[in-house]
């Protein structure tokens, strides 16, 4: 096991202090401690990850120094553009050390969305041209070797990390963002009662885990949802081709975290939506499902946001009543929003579907067909 405060302290040692991406279940020990260690312009926790490609790039032109980008791996999908067009030796030429959690490993049990991502990671990393190394206890050599390769040759290179790698880190700063007083589960129990038989699309994480486990309690099926336990930040895309394709309201039950990551496909969504798309947002203000670590959603008006990319009203609620009189009225109107404003939290029993992804989509599209 790798101690995350002394892998930090390597890093600090060589001189890579700029720190940028989207944060991952098994790098969340090293965020903990990057975010507690550094100062907020030293640790970005980007839009996405191509976002803290390009972030580092910009960094590294203006001080000569490489910065680090940690990611899971389904996050390569978003680096992949500018890590071949921005920082490839044939463009650029950009050094940056990429920390990358490895999610899916071949042979070692984890989520359908995570066993392809997990069988290719080492070879799109390979496709690309981009050495790298599996971390394990005795690091230094290997990180010698990468930082001084990435220095040489000016190009990205990869740390690649197990499940379990990092010790325990306890956060120093504690603090959390309180958006609301209801559990996200809570409110997504108030929001399933009242759309009654609708089409529900919902985001990748702890969200669409909680409507399963909301339908199995209400002894309900579950063909009205349809569950998107990966590709984040895509739910409003995938909400709006399914509005496109039947009369039935469908309700995009999208995260913070999602929202922010792909943002302009509410753009796209809110030009070309009918009448039967409704979009909610839970912000809570964190990427919960990899621990917490804060988004930027409580800081910017997404009010405004929703607005200027064309949905005709935006409610917010707080509070059961407060969902219950916005659910009620954009039942009944155009292309609409909610701001649901909740607390990070959710239960320590917390459950995953037990249905494959493959029967969600097939009980989905024959109760869409309806």
């Amino acid at each position: 096991m790798v101690d995350t405060v002394s892998f930090y302290n390597y890093l600090i040692k060589e001189n890579l202090d700029f720190f940028t991406g989207v944060p991952d279940s098994l790098l969340k020990e090293l965020c903990s401690c990057i975010k507690d260690k550094s100062d907020s312009k030293h640790n970005i926790i980007a839009a996405n990850e191509g976002n803290a490609v390009g972030l580092a790039a910009g960094y590294y032109l203006s001080t000569g120094k490489l910065g680090v980008v940690y990611m899971q791996n389904s996050g390569e999908g978003n680096a992949v553009n500018p890590l071949l067009s921005l920082a490839d030796p044939k463009v650029y030429s950009v050094p940056m050390l990429l920390v990358i959690g490895w999610r899916g490993e071949p042979g070692v049990h984890d989520e359908p969305q995570h066993i392809k991502q997990g069988e290719v990671t080492l070879k799109l990393l390979e496709a690309m041209d981009i050495e790298y190394r599996i971390l394990s206890d005795e690091y230094g050599q290997d990180l010698e070797y990468l930082i001084s390769l990435a220095k040489k040759e000016n190009k990205p290179v990869a740390l690649v990390i197990k499940k379990g790698t990092f010790s325990k880190y306890s956060p120093i700063n504690k603090e959390k963002a309180v958006m609301g007083e209801l559990l996200r589960e809570e409110a997504l129990d108030t929001i399933l009662k009242e759309i009654g038989d609708d089409m529900v699309v919902s985001t990748t994480g702890k969200e669409s885990r909680e409507i399963f486990e909301l339908r199995e309690k209400y002894r309900q099926g579950h063909e009205h949802d349809f569950l998107t336990v990966g590709s984040m930040g895509h739910t409003s895309s995938i909400a709006l081709g399914v509005s496109i394709g039947t009369k039935r309201n469908v309700w995009c039950l999208d995260g913070d975290g999602s929202f922010i990551m792909h943002m302009g496909g509410l753009a796209i969504a809110g030009q070309n939506a009918g009448d039967n798309f409704k979009y909610v947002i839970n912000n809570n203000a964190a990427h919960e499902s990899v621990g917490g670590q804060p988004t930027v959603s409580d800081k910017i008006d997404i009010k405004a946001i929703l607005k200027a990319c064309g949905f005709s009203s935006t409610y917010e609620a707080k509070t059961r009543e407060e969902i219950r009189k916005a659910i009620g009225k954009m039942k009944n109107e155009g292309k609409c929003a909610l701001i649901l404003y909740t607390k990070q939290g959710s239960r320590d029993d917390l459950g995953r579907p037990t249905t494959t992804p493959i029967q969600n989509k097939e009980s989905f599209m024959k109760e869409i067909k309806k």
